[in-house]
């Protein structure tokens, strides 16, 4: 029995992707049979653990599984799940529309590709969508668990930007998907090659696969389990091959590239539980753009059943790239979210997972710092937050911290804290760092003058969130760091000026800066002689706790109250602007060019000036008077 069907039209990012699927080239087409495995393994996980409450909704308890066939007359190739199933509102969500915020910049990646790699998909919940490389018409027909018969739902379309659904009867509940395969892709109605297939990419999904039994070229109505299902990660870690690992995560993580490490342990005494924890070798398209709300997890299961997708209690937020499974004997079945929030056993499981994580981190950074510096590309800067988020593990966080620095020459972050202690001068005593808003910013700061002079490393902080860690990270390994843009910079143990040099030149210079102080007024906290500048005229320094101007600007960028601080202005007495200056007799010219000091070292801050007409035309005027 079936109601008639009634059309539909895709969301229009849908309608984009399969368009963008169906039109592309893709090197590993294959994809797609791991891509509906792995949706209809999922169905079945989610079934069992609904049914631990309701046990009925397994329907006599019969097996979960999923089946493979192929009709070579119909030329069509269906996977078949008794999992959760659908309902009619259900299919619409998941399937009519793509909720990813990425979606878009995957749209675009995929658009600039004239040959697309199939590592596009599953990234962004469309892996669905694979089926349609290989098949010119999908039909999807699906009944949710507990529903009644009289609730099954037909879903199908070609692909061309709209799909059909009609309300059927079906006996059992569950999924079946069914590929009405193109003209040219014969090679997946043979059984040998789904089987292959099934190996290679879906050898370690726990639940049975079964295709029917094949005798003198033709199918019977017997099945036999071509998988090896059981769950993976309760195999002891001699038996698998680094390819089942890969498949393993590949799956978990809807990831076509091979993870960058992995780590495997079992752990029994207290607690009983399992972890298998994965490193990325990419972050994903929308990961930076999603932020801290788009938390993915670990997939929870408690004694092997599946519990929760994403429990985001098992990992700190800064490690949330981090994907895997765990495995515990001690948590209740029945567990939910809310228990989780309550439950002893977790602070000790988390704790285990992150010491897993960092000691795998570790491991790299030592034994292979090529695949250290990818890890580092890719997720350094939410590791960062670690720092402010973990103060038990604050120490070992630091410690795989890394910086771009004076002593490299290039805006690479491979810079450790360890390699910067290394080479500290005799004498010294802290970490030298500055905050800029980027690379050339920082590198070319007057800031940094002095302490270039005396062959002083200083190292370059100048991502976003730079500003925020170095309230956080004051001190590592008993050396304390130290801002060079604020407070007082004495480098006399270096050679610099001691402090009877120092007012000497303060004295000199009297004249020059009481001038500036009466031409600026209340425009700065003070002026006077600079310790730091060797080559330029000015600069301005903050108090040591000031909130530094790149900071001041993030938070009214947020939308935030920033309270009015005025900066001081150190100035180079022996700098042929400042002497100009002190020599000016005409207050007009007097007052242009002590504005242009000041103007100057705000622009080197990153800061936007208030009255950048005015600037241009004192620099103008300095400009003709100068011819």
């Amino acid at each position: 029995m079936t109601a008639s069907a009634q059309t539909h039209k895709f969301e229009a990012e849908v309608a984009q992707v399969l368009h963008l699927v169906t039109h592309s080239l893709y090197s590993h087409k294959e994809i797609f049979l791991r891509e509906l495995i792995s949706n209809a393994s999922d169905a079945c996980d989610k079934l069992r653990f609904e049914a631990l409450g309701k046990p009925e909704l397994l329907g006599g308890g019969s097996e979960l599984r999923i089946d493979i066939s192929v009709d070579k007359d119909a030329r069509t190739l269906t996977i078949r799940d008794n999992g959760i199933g659908m309902t009619r509102e259900e299919v619409i969500a998941n399937i009519g529309t793509i909720a990813s915020s990425g979606t878009r910049r995957y749209l675009e990646a995929l658009s600039a590709e004239k040959k697309a790699d199939a590592n596009l998909i599953g990234q962004f919940g469309v892996g669905f969508y694979s089926a349609f490389v290989v098949a010119d018409k999908v039909t999807l027909t699906t009944r949710k668990a507990g529903a009644e018969a009289g609730e099954g739902v037909r879903w199908e379309s070609a692909g061309s930007g709209e799909y059909t659904l009609e309300t059927l009867e079906i006996a059992a509940c569950g999924t079946t998907v069914t590929l009405h395969l193109k003209a040219d892709e014969d090679e997946f109605l043979q059984a040998w090659q789904l089987r292959s297939l099934v190996a290679r990419y879906s050898d370690h999904i726990g639940f049975p696969i079964r295709m029917p039994v094949e005798k003198d070229g033709k199918a019977t109505e017997e099945w036999e389990v071509v998988n090896q299902a059981s769950a993976l990660w309760t195999r002891p870690k001699n038996e698998l091959t680094d390819a089942e690992y890969q498949n393993f995560y590949k799956h978990i993580a809807h990831d076509f590239s091979d993870p960058l490490a992995w780590t495997h342990n079992r752990v029994e005494g207290n607690q009983n539980f399992t972890s298998l924890l994965y490193i990325p070798s990419k972050s994903p398209f929308d990961f930076m753009g999603g932020g801290r709300d788009e938390r993915k997890g670990l997939k929870l299961y408690v004694k092997r059943v599946f519990i929760m997708d994403a429990a985001e209690q098992l990992l700190p937020a800064y490690l949330r790239f981090v994907r895997g499974v765990v495995d515990s004997d001690d948590l209740p079945l029945n567990v939910s979210r809310e228990i989780l929030q309550q439950n002893r056993n977790l602070d000790k499981l988390k704790a285990a997972c992150v010491k897993r994580v960092l000691d795998l981190l570790d491991k790299l950074a030592r034994d292979e710092p090529e695949k250290f510096a990818t890890f580092w590309k890719e997720f350094g800067q939410v590791f960062k937050e670690g720092v402010a988020e973990d103060f038990a593990n604050k120490e070992r966080i630091a410690k795989l911290l890394r910086f771009a620095s004076t002593h490299t020459g290039n805006a690479e972050q491979t810079v450790s804290l360890d390699d910067y202690i290394g080479r500290m001068k005799a004498g010294q005593d802290d970490i030298y760092y500055l905050t800029a808003d980027g690379y050339a910013a920082a590198k070319g700061s007057p800031q940094l003058e002095a302490l270039k002079a005396h062959g002083i490393e200083v190292l370059l902080l100048t991502d976003r969130i730079d500003e925020w860690l170095s309230n956080y990270l004051n001190e590592y390994a008993g050396k304390k760091l130290r801002n060079v843009a604020k407070g007082d910079l004495d480098l006399s143990k270096f050679g610099g000026a001691n402090e009877e040099k120092r007012k000497e030149a303060e004295k000199a210079a009297e004249g020059v800066v009481g001038k500036l102080k009466e031409l600026l007024g209340e425009r700065v906290r003070g002026v006077r002689v600079s310790a730091r500048l060797t080559d330029s005229p000015a600069v301005l320094v903050l108090d040591e706790h000031d909130m530094s101007p790149a900071m001041q600007r993030l938070l009214k960028q947020a939308g935030h109250e920033v309270p009015e601080s005025r900066p001081l202005l150190e100035i180079n007495p022996t700098h042929a602007l400042v002497k100009r200056l002190e020599g000016e007799s005409d207050i007009a010219r007097a007052t242009d060019l002590g504005m242009l000091l000041l103007e100057q070292a705000q622009i080197l801050e990153g800061a936007a000036l208030e009255d950048p007409a005015a600037y241009v035309r004192r620099v103008n005027s300095l400009l003709v008077n100068a011819a």
